[in-house]
């Protein structure tokens, strides 16, 4: 793949974190357990990715591979009736590059902008502070459920949650606190039926307007390809639910298989998974 591919979707990407989750999976095991009784536990072991943070490692590679290719270079003039190729005049040649430099300003005021805005995302983390990641790091500790936090650089975090209670209300992973804009890894949702509907929108693509780039760069990871970028994610684990309650639907491949402690819902999930893992179980 040329380096201007890569770029562009790198780029892409880039421009979609802004309209889009900031926290994604990577490689993980999940799994959740729904009792009759209304109790519940969740545990997720494994790779979480905060993305402002791997957009500045992709930027970063970005630049060190086409470091020289963004310098000032004058573009053939045309004459207007034969559309030949002709030298181009002194005020045509100062007009190109006042065009240059205007655009260059262009691109630095919306890095700026975007780096504001995504600080804003972050309750305040700034991504471009080395400290960042340490600081997000110390944020998940504080709550609890988040046994280990480890900082593995790029934005990639190796984490080990896990928490139970009652299910006496709704319950999503991850919540972080002063960052509101993170999409769901995982929901249940209490009905007043008594059934709860288990939804996992973070552990597919085809939810996610930022998987398909990511998918994409994983997919590029996994061929080996010299040409991958550093801290994109690459959707990657197992999703689990374990309940004996009645399993009323669900779209895993095998549908529920019996267990030693209920019935299990398995759902292998990839970069080229597009429905997000389902289910609806009735618990009383």
């Amino acid at each position: 793949m040329a380096f201007k591919t890569l770029a562009g979707v790198a780029l892409a990407a880039a421009s979609l974190l802004l309209t889009s989750c900031i926290l994604m999976p990577g490689k993980f095991g999940s799994e959740l357990t729904l009792r009759a009784d209304g109790t519940y536990a969740f545990s997720y072991t494994g790779d979480i990715h905060l993305v402002a943070l791997s957009k500045i490692a992709a930027d970063t590679a970005i630049a060190d591979q086409g470091a020289g290719k963004t310098a000032y270079e004058p573009q053939p003039c045309y004459d207007q009736e034969t559309i030949e190729e002709r030298r181009c005049t002194a005020k045509e040649l100062a007009q190109q590059q006042t065009d240059w430099e205007a655009g260059q300003a262009s691109t630095g005021n919306k890095s700026a902008r975007d780096a504001e805005m995504l600080k804003t995302m972050l309750g305040g983390i700034d991504p471009s502070d080395p400290r960042a990641a340490e600081e997000f790091a110390a944020r998940l500790r504080r709550q609890v459920g988040w046994h280990s936090v480890v900082n593995k650089g790029d934005g990639r975090f190796e984490v080990d949650f896990s928490i139970s209670g009652r299910l006496d209300h709704d319950f999503t992973f991850p919540t972080i606190e002063k960052t509101p804009m993170v999409s769901p890894f995982v929901t249940a949702i209490r009905r007043n039926d008594g059934s709860v509907r288990i939804e996992a929108p973070g552990f597919a693509a085809g939810n996610n307007s930022l998987s398909p780039m990511m998918g994409m760069m994983g997919a590029m990871a996994k061929s080996g390809s010299d040409e991958s970028l550093p801290g994109m994610p690459v959707l990657d684990g197992t999703f689990s639910v374990i309940t004996d309650g009645e399993v009323l639907a669900n779209n895993t491949d095998e549908g529920p298989q019996p267990g030693t402690t209920g019935k299990r819902l398995v759902w292998r999930v990839n970069s080229q998974t597009l429905a997000a893992p389902t289910a609806l179980v009735k618990l009383r």
